[in-house]
């Protein structure tokens, strides 16, 4: 905040065009509603929870803009909805914005400290009244709040957009892989007589013309089964001790079980450094293209990423399994294969535990897929080669989001107190994209 004695003309934020108050006075924020599992139906409209979109339903309670946030399990993560959904009874949303910009609200309930309302106990929660009740400064004039919001907005609409580029470029690598290796589609077509659609000649020579009786089914002729302990080495983390964890750099990254989740690395907040590697460490050290594997808890299949360059330097810890390509398979494969749905089937089929679910690195290894012979490893190499550039533009995006990310956490303390001219920020925003 400024003080009293800033000329208003320097400066459109200062003092005397904000309002200050109790939060309850400029929004009211209201407890989610129940939506157990069984009343649910397949739909369009978001279901939130404490951590975010989590499912989708038939119905919407809040109609968009919404702004919502975690009030137990999960707190201080807050959602912008531009879309009708449904907040669950975990959650916070905000059903009056009482004249304030939507988005403006957003980015001011980012900059609440939200554990200061925090009963403390083993499931963190918090109270709305006791938020209602935090002292905030606002612009009073709405042109203001919008201008604010357009600058930060401007960082996460391209954030967004990286986000949906890459989500396509995953379903491509997606598709190929699921043509090529699950539904053998180019088999298919030459046993038919067909030209397989969309190959060139020397790859669909790569494929065979019919198939064969296997164990589990019909194959490509010549193909055979395997699995993933075939095809790659598994590495178990090694088991730091918390006590010598540090929060921010200088150090080495650790690649935990709460960092792994559904192809992402997930550092926000949560990210905790090793301050050296030492000898004993080593093989701990991951390399580019390496895939995880999270081993327990209630998404265990689903926690998985490929370990990308930026990502690094990291150490593995344990119970996350590393999975590292030999001779045959590609990087791009093996990420494929984990993040496809039969993965998850198989390990919903073999976890163990029930308050939590946990798997082997056995049961990793023993998952098993079928390849062309051994010794012919060049329909690999074509997927590797088909689907590279596409995720190395993915990469480009997704480390490119990183850094607006990063811009948009530095200015936005300084834009929500007023410490940072609105005019300043826009050069800065021009630098960032």
């Amino acid at each position: 905040m400024k003080s009293d004695n800033v000329n208003p003309v320097q400066s459109i934020q200062s003092t005397s065009t904000w309002k200050h108050g109790l939060l309850g006075e400029f929004i009211t924020l209201q407890r989610g509603f129940d939506l157990p599992s069984q009343r649910r139906q397949p739909g369009l409209f978001p279901i939130v929870s404490s951590s975010g979109i989590s499912d989708h339903n038939s119905m919407a309670m809040v109609n968009p803009p919404g702004v919502v946030t975690g009030r137990y399990g999960t707190i201080g993560e807050v959602f912008f909805l531009q879309e009708p959904f449904w907040p669950l009874n975990t959650t916070l949303w905000v059903k009056d914005f009482k004249g304030n910009d939507e988005r403006f609200v957003f980015y001011l309930l980012r900059t609440i400290d939200f554990n200061s309302c925090s009963d403390k106990s083993s499931v963190p929660g918090v109270n709305r009244n006791d938020l209602h009740r935090i002292r905030i400064s606002i612009p009073s004039c709405i042109t203001e709040q919008r201008a604010i919001a357009r600058v930060l907005g401007a960082l996460d609409d391209k954030i967004e957009l990286n986000r949906r580029l890459n989500r396509s470029l995953e379903e491509l690598a997606q598709a190929v892989f699921r043509s090529w290796f699950v539904d053998f589609d180019p088999v298919t077509a030459k046993a038919s007589g067909r030209t397989p659609f969309g190959l060139d000649s020397p790859t669909a020579a790569l494929f065979p013309t019919e198939f064969q009786d296997s164990e589990v089914g019909e194959i490509p002729s010549g193909w055979l089964q395997t699995n993933l302990g075939e095809e790659t080495t598994l590495l178990m983390g090694y088991a730091f001790k918390s006590k010598f964890f540090t929060e921010a750099p200088p150090g080495v990254r650790l690649a935990r079980g709460d960092n792994v989740k559904e192809g992402e690395f997930y550092w926000d907040n949560k990210a905790r450094y090793w301050p050296s590697v030492t000898s004993e460490l080593e093989r701990y050290r991951l390399q580019r293209g390496d895939v995880l594997i999270g081993m327990d808890g209630s998404k265990v299949g689903k926690n998985w990423v490929r370990v990308r360059e930026s990502d690094l330097p990291c150490l593995l810890v344990q119970r996350v399994a590393r999975l590292r390509v030999k001779n045959s398979v590609g990087e791009h494969f093996i990420t494929r294969l984990i993040g496809n749905p039969r993965f998850r089937d198989y390990v919903e089929g073999v976890k163990t535990g029930t308050s939590i679910p946990h798997i082997s690195g056995g049961q990793i290894e023993n998952y098993a897929f079928v390849r062309p012979a051994r010794n012919d490893n060049r329909l690999f190499g074509r997927f590797e080669e088909i689907v590279d550039p596409w995720i190395r533009h993915a990469d480009q995006n997704h480390d490119e989001s990183r850094s607006l990310a990063a811009a948009r956490d530095i200015l936005l303390p300084p834009l929500l107190s007023g410490e940072l001219r609105i005019k300043d920020a826009e050069k800065l925003l021009e630098k960032s994209l």
